[in-house]
This record gives C-alpha cells, structure tokens and sequence, in this order.
C-alpha cells in the first residue's frame, strides 16, 4: 500500500489513461505509416507525374506527428484520490503540470450528473471533476466507492 507521510493512507484510488500503444510502437507506427505514404506519394509523381501528391502527403504525416506528440506528453496522466484521516487529498497530472486539491473528509460529497457522465467532489462551494480517464461504468463504480469511503469512520 502506499503512504502519505508516516501513516498508511485509509484509501487510495488511482486513474491513468490508458496507453494500448507504447512510445516505441507509436514511433514504429510512425515510421511505417511515414514510409508507406511517401512512397505512394513519390510512386504517383514518378509513375503519372503527380508530383502535387507529395506535399499532401507531407501535410498529413505532419498533422499525425503532431497527434502522436500530444498523446506522448499525455501518456503518463492521472488522477489520485487520497483518503488518509479526515483529509481527501486529489493529485491531477496532466502533460507535465500536477495540480493537487484537499478537501475535509467530511465535508466532501461525491456528485454525480448524467447517469455517470460526469462525477465531481463538492466541498464549500468548491468542485472538482474527477474520473476523466474513466467510462461511464468506471466512474459510476468509482463513486459509489468513493461514497462509501467517505461516509465511512475508521
């Protein structure tokens, strides 16, 4: 388990995003794709002399680069919910900032909109959105745990 501090946390929920492509297999499917479309965009201008295939080609390996670059510097986002005591303590990484929030155990609600869609702790007119690398199944299973924690006294 982990810990925070010199006590063991009462809970700890951890989200992350989830990566079915590895950087080096996003790289491997870059150069592929890379190699793949310059060489029907070059196979075009030698064979029919359309040569304007080229930039086009060019154009659409750059807006992929681009993609693949965002979802490398988000690869290693997350969210951690903390309980430890009457403190809720949430940990929000996103590209390279990581943004922490504490809430009093209990005073926090944990508030649900939409059937899941949406899940939120609220405290002193504060909310926070919690859950985004979840489904709907995911999140609602999540709050409803995270209810019980909550509202539980150890």
């Amino acid at each position: 388990m982990e810990r925070l501090g010199t006590r063991a946390a009462d809970y700890i929920f951890i989200a992350r995003r989830n990566n079915s492509l590895s950087h080096s297999g996003r790289l491997l499917t870059f150069g592929f794709m890379l190699g793949v479309s310059l060489g029907i965009a070059l196979a075009f201008g030698v064979v029919f002399g359309a040569w304007l295939v080229l930039p086009f080609a060019g154009l659409e390996m750059l807006v992929l680069y681009v993609a693949f670059r965002h979802i490398d510097e988000h690869a290693g986002d997350y969210e951690r919910v903390v309980i430890e005591g009457n403190r809720l303590e949430v940990e929000v990484a996103e590209g390279r900032a990581v943004r922490c929030f504490e809430f009093n155990r209990y005073w926090s609600q944990v508030v649900c909109d939409g059937g899941g869609a949406r899940v939120a702790l609220r405290s002193h007119g504060r909310e926070l959105e919690i859950g985004r690398h979840l489904c709907e199944e995911q999140r609602m299973l999540m709050a409803n745990e995270l209810r019980r924690e909550l509202r539980s006294v150890r």
